[in-house]
């Protein structure tokens, strides 16, 4: 679905709404205004649900932005606001969970018209705060690398490149908006923000106060309760990502890097260093004239075409072995059917520690066999000498360490006594760290690593459980939600 298609749904649905107020309720004012409220508020509706069908997502997005307002900030006068952030990052969930369920009740309140001071407000300042957060995303275009967004007068020709944020999260993973149009779509609603706030006298009201008020209540209970069943207590039923049940995850990557290679140089962007004037030239044109722009002088830029596929989180799917070799075949184009363990990090504590180690030099004797013409070779000991090193000691958290013991080993073992492969993914981690894990959770399976942003596109739990064939993504479920590996086995493996 595009922007376009999903903005007349919402046209007919206001179109449908009115003439109930009108006809239905009898309770219209204001033609326009009635059709405001109606129109905003089912596009709040919807784009607050298909955020609360996964909230996790939604918070990895406020975390991004986050991490990008500390580093705006820290170096500029408002250098004291960054610390702020970081903050902010811990009760991110939270903070999503609030601003959906905000958002959709707002919606609600809009339409049947409850509280209108209160919902004028409460709108308009949303937007506003909307406005900025993808106003930033999308001016972060002008901005190259190097340079503080604050500092004005250094930025350039926009590039998407430039963004560290490329997507707002507006619809989370449903439909995904360009941040210039994202930024355009919150101006525009600021013209309803205002109107409301003007004329809210203006707004129809539907069904009695008390009535109003046990909808708005219920609505947030219930609302509460969805998203933490999205990622509290289980994945989310609807899945927007491109790791979905039943996709052929080797496949439609292959499709994706062919879609990329396939891609031509329609031009070269050229940046010369020393005023910041940017061109444009065509491709064919840039060969004939590339001796006028040396790299001392010039910095260059590719421009190719659209990839004939847009690409996704499907093509970097990479995962490596603790030595940094790829093992994507033995999980994507395995021709049995591969367990696939999910961690974008392990929640432990590094502590510092010593150990001592023993070094034994060796002599060696070569003495010849008495009536024998042979040799027999004999070792001594020399020397034995102590040395000390220093290594880190990790120590898990026992509620995520329990996730492992009590959940996860009975279900690998089960599989692999039924010689099924089991290979794990851990996010943000080194090669100590994942040894470390594996001694003290004697799980003894094979290990990679991976993009922790990846990991948690792929399935929205940590640990999460992934049960793949032959490339296709046959399942996929939460650690609290993990059946016996005997009911795995009789619906996808003994058929």
């Amino acid at each position: 679905m595009t922007l376009f298609s999903l903005l007349t749904y919402v046209l007919v649905a206001a179109i449908v709404l009115t003439l109930i107020v009108e006809f239905g309720f009898k309770a219209r004012k204001n033609y326009v205004m009635s059709f405001a409220q109606n129109y905003v508020g089912t596009l709040f509706l919807f784009s607050g649900w298909v955020k609360a069908v996964d909230p996790l997502g939604t918070a990895y997005k406020m975390q991004d932005y986050f991490a990008e307002f500390e580093a705006t900030f820290e170096s500029t006068w408002f250098g004291f606001i960054a610390p702020i952030f970081p903050l902010l990052s811990q009760y991110v969930v939270a903070f999503s969970v609030i601003m959906i369920v905000f958002e959709i009740v707002l919606g609600l309140m809009l339409i049947i018209g409850h509280k209108p001071q209160f919902t004028s407000w409460a709108f308009l300042l949303l937007v506003v705060f909307f406005t900025v957060l993808t106003g930033f995303t999308y001016l972060t275009g002008h901005v190259p690398d190097g340079v503080n967004f604050f500092s004005f007068g250094d930025w350039g020709t926009y590039k998407d490149t430039n963004m560290k944020v490329t997507d707002c999260g507006c619809f989370g993973d449903f439909i995904k908006l360009e941040p210039k149009t994202s930024f355009l779509k919150d101006v525009f609603l600021l013209l309803p923000g205002f109107f409301f706030l003007f004329r809210q006298q203006d707004m129809h009201q539907l069904f009695g106060k008390n009535l109003r008020n046990i909808l708005v209540s219920l609505t947030v209970i219930g609302l509460t309760y969805y998203c933490f069943t999205n990622y509290v207590w289980d994945i989310p039923k609807n899945d927007f990502r491109p790791f979905k049940k039943g996709r052929n995850i080797y496949e439609a990557k292959t499709v994706e890097e062919q879609a990329l290679a396939n891609v031509q140089i329609t031009h070269y962007g050229i940046t010369y260093k020393e005023t910041g004037e940017y061109i444009k030239l065509p491709y064919n044109q840039y060969l004939k004239e590339f001796k006028k722009y040396p790299k001392e002088e010039f910095e260059l830029e590719q421009i190719k075409s659209e990839p004939s596929i847009k690409k996704s989180k499907l093509t970097d799917f990479d995962i490596t072995d603790l030595d940094g070799y790829p093992i994507n075949e033995a999980i994507l184009n395995n021709n049995t059917p591969v367990l696939f363990l999910v961690a974008y990090k392990l929640y432990g504590d590094g502590i510092p520690a010593t150990k001592i180690l023993k070094d034994t030099l060796f002599s060696y004797d070569t003495l010849m066999i008495d009536g024998l013409k042979e040799y027999e070779i004999k070792r001594n000991i020399e020397s034995i000498s102590e040395r000390t090193i220093n290594y880190t000691d990790y120590v898990w958290k026992e509620d995520y360490a329990d996730r492992y013991r009590n959940v996860i080993k009975p279900f690998v073992d089960a599989a692999q006594k039924d010689g099924v492969e089991v290979i794990m993914a851990i996010g943000g981690a080194s090669a100590d760290q994942v040894l470390d894990f594996k001694e003290d959770l004697s799980l003894d399976i094979k290990y990679g690593l991976a993009d922790d942003i990846l990991l948690k596109t792929i399935v929205r739990s940590n640990p999460g459980t992934v049960l793949m064939d032959k490339g296709t993504l046959l399942d996929k479920w939460h650690y609290k939600k993990l059946p016996s590996w005997k009911e795995v086995k009789a619906e996808f493996i003994a058929r």
